[in-house]
C-alpha cells in the first residue's frame, strides 16, 4: 500500500523533501545507539511497541534521494575531494552510526552513495580517494571487533573455524538441492540445521528445495528487474530521477550480490538480507518504498508514439 501510495506522488516533491529525510533518517540511527534493543547479540532495533523499527533500512531510500538531488544541483562539487565530502557528510554520518552495529548495511549505504556519483561524476578520482579512505576505516572496524575478525576466518577455513558452522550448513544445502532440488518446503537445512535459513540465509534454502535450476531463476528474475531499472533510469525526464533510479538498482544490486556471495562463501559471513525474500519488517518496507520511488519516475515516461 505504501509503496503504491508513494508512486502516486510526483518525484519532484522527493527534490523537495531530501534534505529532511537524510537528516531524519540519521537522527534515527543515532537514536538506536542510545535507545535501541538488542537481538542476535546487535542493537540494531527501535521498539515502537507495534513494531521493532530498524532505521539503517530506512537510511538507504533517504541516501538514495539525496545524493540524487546532491548530485543535480552541485555536479562541480563532484570533482573536488573537499567538496565532495560536503556532499557526502551526513550520509556518511549516518552509515557511521549505522557502522557501529552493522557493517554490511553500511557497506551496502555507502555502496549507493559511490555507484550513483560515479555515475554524476565527470572526474572519479575525488571519489576514488573518499574509497579508499573508506576502506581503511572498514579495515579498522574489523580489527576492532574481535568476532569480525573470526568471521574473516569462517570466510577462509569453514571446516575447521569456530565461526564456520553456518556456513558450512548453508554450503550442504546448496549441495544437496542438486540440479532441480528437493521440492519447494522439503528442506532438512532448515528445520533446525542451518541458522538464520528464513533471513540472510534463504537463498542456501531456495538452492536445495529448488535445485540449481531455481536459484538460476531467482537470479534470472533479479538481472530482468535491474534491465528495467536501466531502462527507467535512461528514459527518465531529468537527472534527478535518473540519479534516484540508480540508486535503487545499487542498492538492491549490491545487496544481491553480498547476499549470494556470503551463502556460497565467496564472500565473508555478514548480515545481508535478500530483497523481496527474506524475512524482516523494516527490510521489505523500505525496499518497497524505493520500488515506489521508481515507479514515480517511470510514470512519467512518455510512450513512444
Amino acid at each position: 500500500v505504501l509503496m503504491m501510495i508513494l508512486s502516486g506522488i510526483n518525484y519532484k516533491k522527493y527534490y523537495d523533501y531530501a534534505m529532511i529525510l537524510i537528516i531524519a533518517a540519521v537522527v534515527l540511527c543515532g537514536i538506536v545507539l542510545v535507545l535501541g534493543i538488542a537481538s542476535h547479540g546487535a542493537v540494531r532495533w527501535i521498539n515502537l511497541g507495534f513494531f521493532n523499527l530498524q532505521p539503517s533500512e530506512f537510511l538507504k531510500p533517504a541516501i538514495i534521494v539525496y545524493i540524487a538531488k546532491a548530485c543535480t544541483t552541485n555536479e562541480e562539487w563532484l570533482e573536488d575531494f573537499k567538496s565532495l565530502f560536503k556532499i557526502m557528510m551526513l550520509p556518511i554520518v549516518g552509515i557511521a552510526f549505522v557502522a557501529t552495529e552493522n557493517l554490511s548495511t553500511a557497506v551496502v549505504c555507502f555502496g549507493i552513495m559511490v555507484v550513483v556519483i560515479f555515475v554524476a561524476a565527470k572526474d572519479i578520482r575525488p571519489l576514488i580517494a573518499w574509497c579508499f579512505i573508506a576502506v581503511g576505516a572498514g579495515v579498522l572496524l574489523i580489527v576492532a571487533e574481535g568476532y569480525r575478525g573470526g568471521r574473516i576466518d569462517a570466510w577462509l577455513n569453514p571446516e575447521t573455524s569456530e565461526s564456520g558452522y553456518q556456513t558450512m550448513q548453508s554450503l550442504y544445502a546448496i549441495g544437496s538441492g542438486g540440479l532441480f532440488g528437493k521440492g519447494l518446503g522439503n528442506s532438512i537445512q532448515k528445520t533446525g540445521f542451518l541458522p538464520e535459513s528464513h533471513n540472510d540465509m534463504i537463498f542456501s534454502v531456495i538452492c536445495e528445495e529448488l535445485g540449481l535450476f531455481g536459484a538460476l531463476a531467482i537470479i534470472t528474475l533479479f538481472i530482468m528487474l535491474l534491465f528495467r531499472f536501466r531502462y527507467i533510469a535512461n528514459n527518465a525526464p531529468n537527472k534527478f530521477a535518473s540519479y534516484m533510479v540508480i540508486g535503487v538498482m545499487a542498492q538492491i544490486a549490491v545487496q544481491l550480490i553480498i547476499n549470494i556471495g556470503v551463502v556460497t562463501n565467496t564472500l565473508p559471513p555478514t548480515g545481508v538480507t535478500l530483497p523481496f525474500i527474506s524475512y524482516g519488517g523494516s527490510s521489505i518496507v523500505a525496499t518497497l518504498i524505493e520500488i515506489g520511488l521508481v515507479l514515480t519516475v517511470s510514470r512519467q515516461i512518455k510512450p513512444y508514439e
